[in-house]
Formats: C-alpha cells, sequence, structure tokens
C-alpha cells in the first residue's frame, strides 16, 4: 500500500503515465528509510529519485549513544530538510546546483522527498577522495552558497548548523577526558564560530560524498540538506577539506583550498567591499573550525583517522586563537 502511494505522488508530481522500475540508491543512517531511483514513461522526466523517511522503522544508532537524543535530534534534522526544500531552495542562484525539489512533505510517519534525478542531468559522479585540482569545483560551490546567506538567519534552519554542534550533542562531550583542551575549551569554540561578525548559512555535511560530479569533476551538485544552518563558512570548508584530502595533502593543499575558495568568494558577494572583512574574520576562524570537529570525533570516535597531525595542528591553533581573545578582554 505505501509504494502504491508514493508511486501515486510520483505521477501526481511528474506528470509521466506510469512507474517502470524502483531501484535502491542507498540506506538512510540509522535505518530511518531509504533513497530510490524509479525509472518513468510518459512525462518530461525519465526518472526521478525519492527520500523516504520512516520513523516508525527499525533504528540502529552508530557506536551506540542516546537512542533518545539521537532520535530527537535526527527527526529535527528532517523537519530542517523539509524547511529548506520548500522555503529556501529557490533562492539559490541557479549556478549553485541542487536537485530540483518536486515534492516535499511529511507523512504519518515519517517525511517523503521527490526530487530531480541528479545522475539523468549529467551529475553522475562520485567521489570519496579528490585530487588536489578536483576541489575546484566543490569550493565554488560552497563559496556561491555561503554569498547567497551571507548577512541572513532563516527561519525553520538549525540555529547553528551542522550536525556536530556542540548543543546537539552533550554524549560525546560527556566521554571526553575531563581534562582535554577540547572539552575545557568545548563552549568558547563553539561561540566563536557561531557569533561571528559575519554570519551565513552553512550546508552542515559538506563532505565529499555529498557532492554528485559532471564528467570532468569541473561543475558539482550538492545533497542531503539535513544540518543547514547558521555560523561561519568554515565550518563547511574544515569539514570539506577533513573529507576528501588525507593528513599529508591536509598540510600541502589546504592553505591552496583556502585561497581559491576566498577568490570565489568574493566574486559572488553582493557587497564586494566587505570581502577583506570576511577574509580576515573567516581564516582566523578556519582552525577553530577543525577544532569544533575534532571535539565531536574524540568523543564518539576517539580512533577516527581524520584526528592526525593537521587536525592537531589546527586545534593547537584555535587554542592561542581563544587565548589571544581571552587577552583582548
Amino acid at each position: 500500500m505505501l509504494d502504491q502511494v508514493i508511486e501515486s505522488k510520483i505521477i501526481d508530481a511528474t506528470g509521466c503515465n506510469a512507474i517502470l522500475s524502483r531501484s535502491k540508491v542507498q540506506s538512510l543512517w540509522s535505518g530511518y528509510g531509504s533513497i530510490d531511483r524509479y525509472e518513468l514513461s510518459g512525462g518530461e522526466r525519465a526518472s526521478v529519485v525519492v527520500k523516504h523517511v520512516d520513523l516508525a522503522g527499525p533504528v540502529h544508532q552508530p557506536r551506540g549513544g542516546n537512542t533518545n537524543k539521537s532520535h530527537a535530534r535526527k527527526l529535527h534534522s528532517y523537519k530542517v530538510e523539509l524547511a529548506w526544500y520548500q522555503r529556501y531552495i529557490q533562492t539559490l542562484p541557479a549556478s549553485c546546483r541542487v536537485a530540483d525539489c518536486l515534492l516535499a512533505e511529511s507523512t504519518e510517519k515519517g517525511f517523503l522527498f521527490i526530487l530531480e534525478d541528479l545522475d539523468a542531468s549529467g551529475f553522475c559522479g562520485r567521489r570519496s577522495m579528490l585530487m588536489p585540482n578536483s576541489m575546484e569545483g566543490c569550493l565554488d560551490w560552497l563559496a556561491q552558497f555561503h554569498a547567497a546567506f551571507l548577512g541572513k538567519d532563516l527561519e525553520s534552519l538549525w540555529p547553528v548548523g551542522t550536525y556536530w554542534h556542540l548543543a546537539t550533542r552533550p554524549d560525546e562531550l560527556k566521554a571526553m577526558p575531563d581534562a582535554h583542551p577540547l572539552r575545557t575549551h568545548a563552549l568558547e569554540l563553539d561561540r566563536a564560530l557561531s557569533n561571528c561578525r559575519f554570519r551565513t548559512v552553512v550546508h552542515g555535511d559538506a563532505k565529499v560524498a555529498n557532492f554528485c560530479f559532471d564528467e570532468e569533476s569541473s561543475s558539482v551538485a550538492a545533497v542531503d540538506f539535513q544540518y543547514v544552518g547558521g555560523g561561519c563558512g568554515m565550518k563547511d570548508l574544515a569539514y570539506f577539506l577533513g573529507s576528501c584530502l588525507d593528513e599529508d595533502q591536509c598540510h600541502e593543499y589546504a592553505e591552496m583550498a583556502l585561497a581559491f575558495y576566498f577568490q570565489a568568494l568574493r566574486s559572488y558577494l553582493a557587497n564586494p567591499t566587505l570581502a577583506d572583512q570576511i577574509e580576515q574574520e573567516w581564516r582566523a576562524l578556519y582552525p577553530v573550525a577543525w577544532a569544533d570537529f575534532n571535539r565531536f570525533l574524540i568523543g564518539w570516535y576517539p580512533q577516527h583517522h581524520k584526528l592526525h597531525r593537521y587536525s592537531k595542528k589546527m586545534s593547537d591553533q584555535a587554542f592561542d586563537f581563544i587565548k589571544r581573545k581571552q587577552s583582548a578582554k
């Protein structure tokens, strides 16, 4: 019966005559449903991708954690994604590519999103790592996204974007050693990022796996907007670089990536006269963004491969930043 309901909604949303087939793209995190591709006939679209969130299904929480807190966080993330598709996706410039949303609605037991099939639109490439010269499409996308929402607080999204932000991760903070500097400075790091002068909206899960690439890897589209919300653009940038570069590459190419990002950001700003001030503030907060994510990782999975020498170097620089701020008071 559920499949029939979804297929009926697809037909209504696309104007197709029939559903030819369905194939599973992936399961959703913790078992909250699935993402499926539907092949169509008789309409303008040959296929669509459907994200069906079933909050009543069996839940598997990776690496334990408080199931009630995790469930509440996940539930809110889908409410945020619903708001994103219903209210804000259309405000992005067309060059900041995301999947068209044909339907976004809450259901009795979850949420349903009927989306453009980005594979069929030429964005069929997926990456787990990137060569340094292949990062530019993602960096350009992030620059466009941050410029589009600079200075805007969007209702119904996370007040503080990213899935690891401090207020939603008390269990991971509690799991850290009491004397760890990332624990003792956690609130200061969070405040520095959340209360920066030049706030924007961050994607919140801008890992390389959430970008779809064209054949040349020059243009990208982004997916997965469950953790979009306010904050400093460096949270997306640090997280992205950590997702696609290994330790040695971070040391060698992070500065190049920062330079490319800020050059692109300048070109997209509605008020380019602010570019120098934004870059000065955000560059200083880049290591703070790394430290903030390191704080989450150490509490969640202290053996994670992303906790390497470069990430420690960034944390040390973040502590220096906090000390300078305290001395200036």
